[in-house]
């Protein structure tokens, strides 16, 4: 039962180091929220796409293990160094980024509802990078939890889901703070630790 559950929390902090950050994607769900248009279908396609992406990733790369073992020293070895530089990059962006998000609500409002799921589903699926993040790291770093990489999966799931719920429907309180740069640098600084102890622990555990 621990083995599952520390699997889980790693999963939670794996994914929300992950996807916690300033992108395209959260930029427009934010947008969407502080209008009040459109938040429930955009945060919808959102927490969704990721769990299929997470699951196809735990699946995939897990029958590829099971048919090539050695597979998997390598797949730790490359998530970890790859979240490991994601981790730098958001120290660095929190010693150095002065950049804030600026809400354009009265842009976001005029966007029909048809459109915003397009825009939604063009910034999750066609971004290289979310597959580099859900399907091969993910995939990795829970295929190295062995029979628990379920849980670690389900860990994964949550986060995007409570990510989006949050910043979706809290965003007309968020906004003020996400306004801020160094609202964003002390995010930025629990990323970079999460992410640069998951990186290490991965590689480590080769």
């Amino acid at each position: 039962m621990t083995t599952y559950a520390l699997a889980a929390v790693a999963g939670l902090l794996t994914g929300a180091g992950l996807i916690i950050a300033i992108g395209p994607q959260n930029v427009f769900v934010l947008r969407q929220g502080v209008a009040r248009a459109h938040v429930v279908p955009v945060v919808v396609v959102c927490a969704v796409s990721d769990v299929v992406l997470i699951v196809a990733g735990v699946a995939g790369l897990g029958a590829l293990v099971s048919a090539h073992p050695a597979v998997v020293t390598i797949a730790k070895i490359l998530g970890g160094g790859y979240v490991i530089v994601l981790g730098l990059m958001a120290a660095r962006r929190c010693l150095r980024s002065s950049d804030a998000i600026v809400t354009n609500a009265a842009e976001a409002a005029t966007v029909s509802r048809w459109t915003a799921i397009g825009m939604t589903l063009a910034l999750t699926w066609l971004n290289p990078h979310v597959y580099l993040d859900t399907v091969l790291t993910m995939g990795a770093i829970a295929n190295s939890h062995g029979n628990a990489k379920w849980a670690f999966a389900i860990g994964a799931c949550v986060a995007s889901l409570l990510w989006f719920a949050s910043l979706g429907g809290g965003a007309s309180k968020l906004a003020r703070y996400f306004a801020s740069p160094r609202a964003w640098r002390l995010l930025d600084a629990v990323v970079a630790v999460v992410m640069l102890a998951m990186g290490g622990m991965l590689i480590a555990s080769v």
